[in-house]
């Protein structure tokens, strides 16, 4: 691990740390107790599968910081589980991680006949993936150790998006404070806002470092009416204004503002490509990101760094547009949209985090910053690598028609349509994708490692 022992044991028992290293295609929910690595701690979780759900209590103990500690299950699926979390030294800058599983399947010889070979399977399947994940994060924390930690306020930390990068964050040391509209929601890093009127409570945000606008309506939420494009533009355009106006009116301004766009400010490009230099496109969405866009630079007036995140199609098992892929692709259902030959400019949810943890930090990035994969694809491309991942035929395409009929206007601007966009400004920027082709992405998301080539 790119970490000295004592530093890979606070990242574990930071907040954050149960949800980076939970797998994004388990469903997984907590719903008791708490994460903090204390002797005694108690977490309780669901697993969902298909239709069952299954509540396990875990315990801490022997906890040693700077060394290891252990999770006992309480109760849960399992006749035994104990995982012991070991953190070896070996030189100032690195260390080992062990993680040692000791468990029964329930059951006693029939349930390790029956389920022995799948259990195995989960287990390497869920550590390749904790370790990659653990690996990545701290290399990422790494480049800006000589940094102060930050606190940001997240708007929209509850989405996609905003969930994974509070965990990147927390589990970096970084403070999170999370800018929310429901009532009930007081917690000590909670601050209220609303997209009429911005931050409500400008007091809980005395000492924020930077902002990060997530929040507004979803623009694949649903067809594209005209109610619907009122609401996208409203919650876009006159919510970013009112934030950006209150956290100006502040005693102290935050020193950075990033407001998340969209690639759809490019409009459709066919097979063109576009980077940060690229002037905007024509269409609903184009024009909405441009005036979103707008609202947003109107932090630079009260001193702010402005960086705006011009985000592609974010890939991930949880949301978004690979969840709604994955049912039809499991079942040999998927296929290409249209003809397939629009680009898909997509990233990793991953990357898409680690992006945002960029622009927090690096001063050089002002103004657009696209968000996308290095090696964008096409739609054919993007259905044939997804059922090639999952092991399925793609023999099912969707007509363009069948899609407008469907969807309307937004079948054209948003999934008949596409751009070849890539990232410029982040590539400029030294930042290193985790995950630059699409099939290693798609393979990390679901678990599914390459199969050994077979012998000659």
């Amino acid at each position: 691990m790119p970490a000295a022992a004592g530093e890979l044991f606070h990242w574990h028992a930071r907040p954050g740390a149960f949800e980076r290293l939970v797998p994004p295609w388990q469903r997984v929910e907590i719903t008791g107790g708490s994460p903090a690595v204390e002797d005694g701690s108690r977490l309780e979780i669901t697993l969902r599968k298909g239709p069952l759900r299954v509540r396990w209590v875990a315990e801490h103990s022997d906890v040693e910081p700077g060394r290891g500690f252990r999770d006992i299950q309480v109760s849960g699926p399992f006749a035994f589980w104990q995982h012991d979390h070991l953190f070896e030294p070996t030189d100032g800058a690195e260390s080992v991680l062990r993680d040692r599983i000791l468990y029964r399947p329930p059951g006693g010889a029939v349930g390790r006949l029956l389920l022995g070979s799948a259990i195995r399977r989960d287990l390497d399947a869920m550590f390749s993936y904790r370790h990659r994940t653990t690996v990545a994060d701290l290399e990422l924390h790494r480049r800006f150790r000589n940094r102060t930690p930050l606190t940001v306020a997240v708007s929209g930390a509850s989405g996609l998006i905003g969930s994974a990068l509070a965990a990147v964050l927390t589990t970096g040391g970084h403070r999170v404070v999370r800018l929310v509209r429901r009532a009930g929601d007081d917690g000590p890093d909670t601050a209220h806002w609303s997209p009429g009127e911005g931050v409500l409570e400008p007091e809980r945000l005395a000492g924020v470092d930077a902002v990060v606008h997530l929040a507004g309506e979803s623009i694949a939420g649903g067809r594209w009416t005209a109610r619907r494009r009122q609401r996208i533009r409203r919650s876009r355009i006159e919510g970013t204004r009112n934030l950006v106006a209150s956290l100006g009116r502040m005693p102290r301004p935050p020193r950075c503002f990033v407001c998340a766009s969209a690639i759809g400010f490019y409009g459709d490009r066919g097979a063109g490509r576009a980077d940060e230099s690229t002037p905007g496109g024509g269409g609903f969405l184009a024009e909405v990101c441009a005036a979103w866009e707008h609202e947003a630079l109107a932090a630079r007036a009260w001193g702010m760094r402005t960086a705006l995140a011009r985000f592609g199609v974010v890939l991930s098992p949880r949301g978004g547009l690979l969840r709604r892929l994955l049912p039809p692709f499991r079942l040999g259902l998927g296929g290409r949209l249209g003809d397939g030959r629009q680009a898909v400019s997509w990233v990793s949810i991953d990357d898409a985090a680690a992006a945002l943890v960029e622009l927090l930090h690096n001063d050089a990035l002002d103004g657009p910053v696209n968000v996308t994969s290095p090696e964008p694809v096409t739609n054919r491309q993007l259905t044939a690598t997804l059922a090639a991942v999952l092991r399925r035929p793609a023999l099912a395409p969707v007509p363009a028609a069948a899609a407008r009929l469907a969807f309307g206007r937004m079948a054209d601007e948003l999934m008949l349509s596409g751009a070849r966009v890539v990232p410029g400004a982040l590539e400029a920027a030294g930042f290193r994708f985790r995950h630059p082709a699409l099939e290693s992405a798609l393979r990390h998301l679901l678990g599914r490692r390459r199969e050994p080539a077979a012998d000659s």
